[in-house]
């Protein structure tokens, strides 16, 4: 007698079943090729600052205060020309004249990081609720 019929008369069905060996194999394959390449694709990432695009605020209500420097790291609040020290001075003037007051830094793409950083964490110490930095819009 052939197996099909022993097994048919013993009551046995055909089992199938699945190597899974390759495709665990694969599985680790993959899983290792992305561990290496995560790192290198996350540092080879090219981004040119400050330009950018973005929706114009539509609040007619609240009053925006734009802080610039230029390229000599000069600070201007509007068009007047101030230093760090009374920047802080004019900043909470603002606030407290509007508290939702909006504070827009507008940074010359040659001036050093650190300068804009130091706005921002002088405008952060004057309880802005609105801050935001300007690029320019293409």
């Amino acid at each position: 007698m052939s197996m099909r019929r022993r097994r048919r008369r013993l009551g046995e069905k055909p089992k199938a079943t699945v190597d899974m060996t390759s495709l665990i194999d694969l599985t680790f394959l993959l899983l290792v090729t992305f561990i290496v390449t995560l790192p290198a694709l996350e540092q080879s990432v090219h981004i040119l600052l400050p330009t950018g695009k973005a929706d114009r605020a539509t609040d007619e209500k609240k009053r925006n205060l734009t802080v610039t420097i230029d390229k000599d790291s000069q600070i201007f609040v509007g068009e007047t020309l101030t230093v760090k020290s009374d920047l802080k001075a004019a900043i909470e003037s603002a606030v407290k004249e509007n508290p939702d007051v909006n504070v827009l830094i507008r940074g010359d793409i040659r001036v050093d990081y650190g300068d804009v950083y130091d706005i921002v964490k002088i405008a952060k110490d004057c309880n802005v609720k609105s801050l935001g930095l300007v690029s320019d819009a293409k």
